[in-house]
């Protein structure tokens, strides 16, 4: 089973994390290897990039978004709306 989740790519400074939103096995650890980079998103920055497409393909073909994953999307999605409403 796939899964859309958070991974913390190397070695981050105290308060600096960042994140990238990636398509991976639901049974490997946070830092292996993944399918698929689909976004990134810096906390501290409150930055969010994602593909909306990608994002959205990869459900159809079955795979599951975590907790967190899903309420970053819907929180993008929400901000695209108001963005493209101006």
């Amino acid at each position: 089973m796939l899964k859309i989740r958070l991974r913390r790519p190397g070695k981050s400074a105290k308060g600096r994390t960042h994140y990238k939103i990636v398509v991976v096995e639901a049974g490997k650890p946070r830092e292996s290897s993944f399918v698929e980079e689909i976004g990134y998103y810096d906390p501290t920055r409150k930055l969010l990039e994602l593909s909306i497409e990608k994002y959205e393909s990869w459900i159809k073909k079955g795979a599951q978004p975590t907790e967190t994953t899903a309420s970053l999307f819907k929180r993008y999605k929400k901000t695209q709306a108001i963005t493209d409403k101006t």
